[in-house]
């Protein structure tokens, strides 16, 4: 039975070696695949009998099996493209993905929106990724990666904030005059108001200075553009009144006045909050952030206003921590959703199911949803793939090896298959 043994050795030789072939081969074929992970055979050997029993040694080995395949888990090269949906892992994380069989995990970041505005892998699979509200603000709520293909809302405009310099050296006394109300101020400068349909009105803050440290401040808007206005004149629509300290910041701020009752059947009485800075005694600030009353040229430093009109996108793109941007005609920006990231206590153990997808697997854990750069799920690069983590030379080292291990073993059957000739040849 010893030669006969040896039979059976050689062949488990040239089963586990083929097999060792085979995962080399599907190595090489996958040198170009994205995020693919290169793995190895890991041989196991078999034992036959015991010469001596329980008191060990003298074994005899009955050849060779495959224990387990497992990926190499090493990181693989980033490299940039041009594809504004493309993105790439660095460290652990996986991508999560839903289709009809349902969640699966990938490495290949290598996605496009469908034609129904979902962003789905090169075989239909939808990524997940966490939600964003109404504000653009991202919410711990994992769903479908989608963009809006409707109008996004207008907004009417509920707050401007200005930071200027009123110059303390004009002398005080100036009347205004809305007839003339650029030839009886002493500063004028223009903001954008936007009413609830998304309609942009240009209004006009004119500043007369009517003591040491105090300001009237008026908002006019043309008379065509609010309800009981007349045409080519000016109607007011906003009042204000600013004083400053002694050096110059920004003391006191109170509205008096404000009748923002747009036409074309926008909302009237709209309220819009207008804010000239961190104010000492109205806001119990510091006077340091916004107006001041300085000797130097009265000039609108910055200005923003919270308000839009309705628009569609234009274009879209992520940022390396996975949140989705889009940008709309009307200027406005918004975040319309974040990538989540999955990550596994065992990741060696995820089940490949074909088109570099991987399903969690009992060994593998369940995956641990979570942002990027959080908890080690690694971090994200926009327009960017993750190569293969083969290379190439060697694994053609591994195949000449596996090869001459495939010959080595088919010459212990060869040899055998000689000396059961010279067994058979005894009886003659």
């Amino acid at each position: 039975m010893g030669v006969l043994s040896s039979l059976y050795t050689g062949v488990s030789g040239l089963t586990a070696q083929g097999e060792a072939l085979g995962v080399i081969g599907d190595n090489i074929a996958n040198a170009n695949t994205t995020g693919f992970k290169a793995s190895r055979a890991e041989f196991q050997d078999i034992i036959s009998k015991n010469l001596k029993g329980i008191l060990g040694g003298n074994q005899i080995g009955r050849g060779v099996k495959i224990g387990a395949v497992n990926p190499i888990l090493t990181q693989g090269n980033v490299d940039a493209t041009d594809k504004s949906t493309d993105l790439a892992i660095s460290g652990d994380g996986y991508f999560v993905l839903r289709g009809t069989d349902g969640e699966s995990y990938t490495r290949d970041g290598s996605f496009h929106f469908d034609r129904e505005g979902y962003l789905v892998s090169n075989d239909g699979q939808r990524v997940q990724g966490f939600e964003a509200n109404e504000k653009g603000q991202i919410v711990n709520k994992v769903g479908d990666i989608k963009f809006p293909r409707a109008l996004i809302p207008a907004k009417g405009t509920t707050e401007i904030v200005l930071d200027l310099n009123l110059d303390s050296r004009v002398e005080a006394g100036k009347v205004f005059n809305p007839e003339d109300p650029y030839g009886t101020s002493h500063y004028s400068t223009g903001v954008e108001v936007f009413d609830s349909q998304g309609n942009k009105h240009l209004m006009t803050l004119f500043f007369n200075k009517s003591s040491d440290r105090n300001w009237d401040v008026r908002g006019m808007v043309d008379g065509k553009e609010v309800v009981g206005g007349k045409e080519g004149k000016m109607s007011e629509v906003m009042a204000a009144k600013l004083t400053f300290t002694v050096d110059g910041k920004l003391d006191t701020e109170t509205v008096s006045k404000q009748a923002f009752n747009f036409t074309g059947g926008a909302l009237q009485n709209q309220q819009i909050k207008i804010d000239f800075g961190d104010s000492i005694t109205t806001d119990k600030g510091k006077g340091l952030n916004g107006s001041k009353q300085y000797g130097k040229e009265s000039d609108l430093i910055s200005w923003r206003q919270d308000g839009a009109a309705a628009g569609t996108i234009t274009n879209m793109s992520f940022n390396d921590e996975g949140v989705l941007t889009a940008l709309y005609t009307n200027g406005q920006a918004q975040d319309l959703g974040q990538i989540s990231l999955a990550k596994f206590e065992n990741p060696e153990a995820l089940f490949k199911v074909g088109n570099n997808r991987l399903k969690e697997s009992r060994d593998s854990g369940a995956g641990a949803v979570g942002k990027a750069r959080h908890a080690g799920r690694g971090q994200l690069f926009a327009k960017s793939l993750e190569r293969s983590t083969v290379d190439l030379a060697t694994e053609f080292v591994n195949l000449i090896q596996n090869q001459r291990g495939f010959q080595a073993n088919a010459k212990t059957i060869t040899t055998t298959d000689e000396l059961l000739n010279e067994v058979i040849q005894l009886k003659r």
